[in-house]
């Protein structure tokens, strides 16, 4: 299970060439199925077009990167007319209100929690009057660009704690999860919110890092092109040139460096 915000931003990796595609920019939301359809990229490079990676083709979603099997899983959302569909409804969940179907308003949307094997989305947590909760997605009934509909019963179902909708999908007892476990899941779920910001301070860690130090080795890029020749002493846009290169040789580099 991965909260939304624990996969915007990341950055993601084509396993074929070790290179980095671009980053997460946005999940597109099938409001129908309830599901995560496509992610949304984010490139250096200016694009005519939106560019997005089906979620059938993700191969992971793991702490630091989503992987995929090669470059070519990427595709224009302008030449995939369902696709384009679901973007341009401009489904969103954070910050819509949650009412039921007689009108009453049950909390506020925070955050959402996916499956990250089937981008099934599984849980939203809300904001109440009094405190937080989670509402298992078995309790929605439609998922609109500004409301959540759910269920008039609903609120009997909201939850403490989001692992809670795992024990829920399993069909364990809630009573019986490990209150430790919890904890640390809420403290890594806090932690990777920041996730965007936390990729742009390692990259400026690296810059401080690496800038000014000599290079020992010829470095290539993901292609097998000389990207920086041996002896070079690093100027700040050289880290940067490696950062874009791929997480691969930006390792490549720190691992080969002199004062």
């Amino acid at each position: 299970m991965k909260a939304s915000a624990q996969i915007i931003g990341l950055p993601i990796i084509s396993i074929a060439d070790g290179a980095q595609i671009g980053t997460v920019k946005s999940l597109v939301i099938n409001p129908e199925k309830g599901s995560i359809d496509f992610l949304t990229i984010e490139q250096d490079d200016v694009q005519l077009s939106l560019k997005a990676i089906p979620f059938k083709k993700v191969v992971g979603i793991g702490e630091f990167a989503v992987t995929v099997e090669t470059g070519h899983d990427v595709i224009d959302l302008s030449e995939i007319p369902i696709a384009n569909q679901l973007v341009n409804k401009q489904i969103r969940i954070k910050n819509t209100k949650a009412i039921t179907r007689k009108g009453q308003l049950l909390g506020e949307a925070s955050e959402f929690f996916i499956d990250e094997e089937t981008g099934e989305i599984i849980g939203i947590a809300l904001h109440l009057e009094n405190r937080e909760a989670v509402l298992p997605a078995t309790e929605v009934l439609t998922y609109g660009k500004d409301i959540l509909v759910v269920h008039d019963e609903a609120k009997q179902s909201l939850l403490d704690d989001p692992v809670q909708l795992l024990k829920a999908e399993s069909g364990q007892p809630v009573a019986e999860m490990d209150e430790d476990g919890l904890s640390a899941q809420m403290d890594a779920m806090a932690e990777n919110a920041e996730n965007v910001e936390a990729l742009h301070t390692l990259r400026e860690k690296q810059v401080a890092l690496l800038a000014g130090k000599r290079l020992t080795k010829d470095v290539y890029d993901a292609d097998g092109r000389l990207l920086l020749a041996a002896g070079t002493t690093l100027r700040e846009e050289d880290v940067r040139k490696a950062q874009e290169a791929g997480p691969g040789v930006i390792v490549d580099v720190s691992m080969n460096v002199e004062a």
